[in-house]
């Protein structure tokens, strides 16, 4: 049996390779924008422009004309009806919305302005503030909640700030993927970013909680083995259940990436992202970093593991 935990310098190795060019992604950020990520209209302010078209029109081709006009963070979506499309993107001049307009009549077809209006950017504020503020008090909530329902172990609090710790690391890794995106593709956070990285942390802290119930169960059965042995058997015990159930929320999420549109794709694939980091830091982050902490070994084991003396024995 492969030895997860006693290898654990090369899962904080792979880590740091997803997590410091979000770091250096978020400092470039702050320095060229005065953000630490590059922020959408839901947050700076833009315009809503609403047209009802003679047919139906599909708001992804909307949008498609005008990302080929340069405005690559426009979202589309109908409203009302299926000739009724809402664009919303940053502020035009009047030559600018001209050859809009000239792009739309000659792409897609004559249509009727409903609206034209701008929109401030005191609307996400208020929602980033709040989401912020969320975040903080489930992760504060998540580590006490750990804490105590692990209280018959010994250090159960290490158990909460472990699970904490392995929800940064998701965050983290979910930036850098929005960093390499923003270059490539000039994706920006949205307002549905924050909802990505909401449902990740839930998707990340369930995972962590299955491993440390185990852990936890197998701690009474294995009395007397250190506790990097009982961790290395727990992760392997739970490794199938953890994986099959990843691999259908994949599955979805992926089904919805390919063909949900262009107006989900960014959101689909930071959730996609997010939760392939929550499997992997579950696994090979949360549960080594405990082991480390309790062993006051960082890098790995400062003492052999004993062998487990029952039937139950477990190389590793």
């Amino acid at each position: 049996m492969y030895d997860i935990v006693g290898r654990r310098l090369l899962w904080y190795i792979i880590s740091l390779i997803f997590i410091v060019p979000g770091l250096v992604f978020m400092g470039y950020s702050l320095a060229t924008h005065g953000t630490i990520l590059p922020l959408s209209i839901d947050y700076t302010g833009g315009t809503l422009w609403e047209m009802r078209f003679e047919q139906e029109v599909d708001p992804t081709v909307v949008r498609e004309v005008f990302v080929d006009a340069g405005y690559s963070d426009t979202q589309a979506f109908s409203v009302n009806d299926a000739q009724t499309v809402q664009a919303k993107l940053k502020d035009l001049s009047p030559e600018e919305k001209e050859a809009m307009n000239a792009a739309l009549n000659t792409q897609i077809g004559a249509f009727e302005e409903r609206s034209y209006r701008s929109i401030g950017p005191a609307i996400g504020n208020e929602v980033s503030t709040a989401a912020i503020g969320a975040v903080l008090i489930a992760s504060a909530g998540i580590l006490l909640y750990i804490a105590w329902a692990f209280r018959q172990v010994p250090h159960s609090f290490r158990y909460g700030t472990c699970a904490v710790i392995a929800l940064v690391h998701d965050v983290l890794v979910t930036v850098t993927f929005i960093g390499v995106m923003n270059l490539v593709a000039g994706w920006e956070i949205d307002a549905l970013f924050l909802t990505a990285i909401l449902t990740v942390i839930g998707f990340s802290v369930n995972d962590t909680i299955v491993i440390f119930d185990r852990m936890r169960e197998n701690i009474k059965k294995y009395r007397g083995e250190d506790l990097a042995t009982v961790t290395n058997l727990s992760l392997w015990e739970t490794m199938s259940r953890s994986l099959g159930t990843q691999i259908t929320v994949f599955l979805v999420v992926s089904a919805i990436l390919l063909f949900g549109g262009a107006s989900l794709q960014q959101f689909m694939a930071t959730m996609l992202v997010g939760m392939v980091s929550g499997t992997y830091s579950s696994i090979f982050s949360a549960a080594p970093i405990l082991v480390a902490w309790e062993e006051g070994s960082l890098l790995g084991n400062r003492r052999k593991p004993q062998p487990v003396a029952n039937e139950h024995t477990v190389p590793v």
